[in-house]
């Protein structure tokens, strides 16, 4: 009779060692999944953040050509490296999250749209060739970062929603440094 009980026994330990396997493959997935996620948005995030370095190292070009056009115009012209630095530096703040950079890269660009409308009163300025290169590199650039840009909160909104669905949620709450993205918002006024 032993022998019967250990056959009927047999069958209900397996089911439960394949349910607690199937459990942990579930966990797993989902926390990889997460990982993906997360890893995702750092990588769009390096791509704002090369997009954003490109155009800090266009402006001192173009500052540099306006210089000997726009020589009444040296406010306009400070302006624009100080809110330049600050934005290179801001940047370069490893504790600067999305809400810093995007901060001073929205002080930046309100500067260089000043500055684009002072170079309209200087015709001679205008048609230098390396004025007119470096404003198309930098028009570029503007494009580059609003692709990166939308790339990075793409994957912030996807990324911060699975971390928000259950049961991704309960697994984050058990293993996961749970931490959410904050999105890119650029000032367009």
């Amino acid at each position: 009779m032993s022998h019967l009980h250990l056959i009927a026994e047999f069958p209900l330990t397996w089911v439960i060692v394949g349910l607690l396997v199937i459990v942990v493959f579930w966990f797993v997935a989902l926390y990889n999944g997460l990982v993906r996620l997360k890893n995702v948005a750092k990588e769009a995030w390096a791509q704002i953040d090369v997009q954003l370095k490109r155009r800090h190292d266009l402006i001192p070009n173009l500052v540099e050509t306006a210089k000997g056009y726009m020589k009444h115009e040296a406010g306009t012209l400070e302006a624009v490296i100080k809110a330049r630095q600050t934005a290179v530096n801001v940047t370069a703040d490893p504790n600067a999250g999305p809400a810093a950079v995007a901060k001073a890269e929205n002080a930046l660009a309100g500067v260089m749209k000043q500055f684009m409308m002072l170079t309209e009163n200087y015709p001679d300025l205008k048609a230098n060739q390396n004025m007119l290169q470096v404003q198309e590199e930098l028009t570029s650039t503007e494009n580059r970062i609003s692709f990166a840009r939308q790339h990075y909160n793409d994957s912030v909104r996807r990324y911060n929603t699975k971390l928000e669905q259950i049961p991704t949620n309960i697994v984050k709450n058990f293993v996961w440094d749970a931490f959410q993205h904050g999105l890119f918002h650029a000032d367009l006024h």
